[in-house]
């Protein structure tokens, strides 16, 4: 089996490393993922100017533009072959109305478009607490399991969230769930002739058994999105 990675936190992330430790013994993983970090930056792609493509190593390449700029050369120039895409883990939730200003999801969803089974992997911080890579890995790595084993379908491609803090000892279920609708609430403080954003996603409204609610109450969120509606 031939897997793509990428991200959107760029080519040296510890996400990315973490996702690619849990993958290398049960395929072929090829890295094609974003040169710097370019969180935030949605569904954007690059069609107007050239994209600089770098082969650090075997099956590693660094790609001066987005995750869906990788994507979009990872299967169609690279591994066009390729059976998966996963894209992560974002350090970050990517819960609800998140998914549309997601490069990590973006990644997911332009694979999906291009008939590619996909799944998109983030990690939610809470508030005061740091995060442990090596338990987001322990836990990834189940997750990944189960999502190999379940094809989205095609136009769909699946969105997990770990919950926040973890422990070694105790497995989160995988709850399979939609996703929650509730915007975000936030504000903008005039700071001059500037405006501050401020909001939190710890507050977030919520709706029992949707992915915002289950992920907050310490069980992996996956849910599957179609590729054209929310």
């Amino acid at each position: 089996m031939k897997i793509i990675l990428t991200n959107d936190d760029g080519i040296d992330a510890p996400g990315l490393h973490a996702l690619y430790q849990i993958l290398k013994d049960q395929a072929m993983t090829v890295v094609v993922a974003p040169q710097k970090p370019q969180s935030g930056v949605g569904h954007r792609v690059t069609v107007d100017s050239p994209i600089q493509l770098t082969k650090i190593a075997k099956n590693r390449y660094a790609v001066d533009g987005t995750p869906a700029d990788c994507v979009r050369i990872a299967l169609k120039h690279i591994a066009p072959d390729a059976e998966w895409l996963f894209a992560g883990i974002n350090p970050g939730a990517n819960l609800g109305s998140d998914v549309y200003n997601s490069g990590t999801v973006a990644g997911a969803r332009e694979a999906a478009i291009l008939g590619c089974r996909s799944a998109a992997v983030s990690q939610y911080i809470a508030k005061d607490h740091p995060l442990d890579w090596d338990l987001t890995r322990h836990h990834t790595a189940r997750v990944v399991r189960a999502l190999l084993d379940k094809d989205p379908g095609t136009g769909y491609f699946w969105n997990a969230n770990l919950p926040h803090p973890l422990v070694s000892d105790i497995d989160p279920d995988i709850i399979f769930c939609n996703l929650d609708t509730n915007p975000h609430e936030y504000s903008y403080r005039e700071q001059g002739d500037h405006l501050i954003y401020e909001g939190t996603i710890h507050t977030r409204p919520r709706d029992e058994g949707l992915d915002v609610a289950v992920c907050f109450g310490g069980k992996i969120s996956v849910t599957r999105i179609a590729v054209g509606t929310y």
